[in-house]
């Protein structure tokens, strides 16, 4: 009896469990699987689409950006705009475009297209491990609201842009916590006496900005970041008027 019980419950443990072949043939497809042996759906049509998409780059993840820009002039922008999307950028164009190239006698043509190209390819080489910058901007600081106890930084708000322009691209740097961001809390003496300090309202903001993302757009795109920290001082003097660590509600 006792050896036929035993043999019972095994059967039983096996029916319940199922075999491992059976569990894995009904796992979901995991993202980022390997799928080029299945055919692609849509015959002819889905091979086009896959030749139109080859030269995009496959997008980085943000945990290995750990290098930082300050004050990025408009071209770096625009090629850490295209670097973190996972867009090639033009780069022949870009090359013919420029006025090294486009004014060059005939004789000298090829020797600045090479120049051209090697400076912006270190451009593109510089921001591929960027995931932080500080940018320094007019905070456009409001009046104090003693009902809520704040100011509003506007440069910070949530419909707020910073524009970079090269190449004919136009990309904006947006701040995706601006809700939280844009409030800086004070008391009402502590208000008081930050306005006395302020000469003509004029206040300039020096913010830490980290990337979290890119949104594609025609002729551009925008870069999505959350803002850190940011201290604002007098535009005039330059004396320092407050320090803000953001912290999300």
């Amino acid at each position: 009896m006792t050896t036929r019980m035993a043999m019972f419950v095994a059967a039983l443990c096996l029916a319940a469990c199922g075999s491992p072949d059976t569990r894995e043939s009904t796992d979901a497809a995991t993202p980022g699987a390997d799928t080029s042996e299945q055919p692609a759906p849509g015959g002819a049509a889905a091979s086009n689409l896959a030749d139109q998409t080859a030269t995009r780059v496959a997008p980085r993840t943000l945990a290995g950006r750990d290098r930082e820009l300050v004050n990025p002039d408009n071209s770096t922008l625009v090629f850490l705009y295209y670097d973190l999307a996972g867009i090639a950028p033009p780069m022949n164009d870009w090359v013919e475009r420029d006025t090294r190239v486009q004014f060059a006698r005939p004789a000298d043509k090829d020797a600045r297209r090479g120049d051209v190209r090697a400076e912006l390819q270190a451009t593109q080489l510089a921001v591929r491990d960027v995931g932080r910058m500080r940018l320094s901007m007019n905070a456009n600081l409001s009046d104090y609201d003693p009902t809520y106890g704040e100011f509003t930084v506007r440069a910070l708000a949530p419909s707020s842009v910073v524009e970079f322009d090269a190449f004919g691209q136009k990309v904006s740097v947006r701040f995706g916590n601006g809700r939280d961001a844009q409030l800086w809390r004070v008391d009402a003496d502590q208000a008081r006496a930050i306005r006395d300090r302020i000469s003509y309202g004029s206040v300039t903001l020096d913010a830490l900005l980290v990337l979290t993302g890119a949104q594609p757009a025609v002729q551009g795109g925008a870069l999505v970041t959350d803002v850190v920290e940011y201290e604002m001082r007098d535009s005039l003097r330059g004396q320092l008027i407050g320090r803000v660590q953001v912290i999300p509600r």
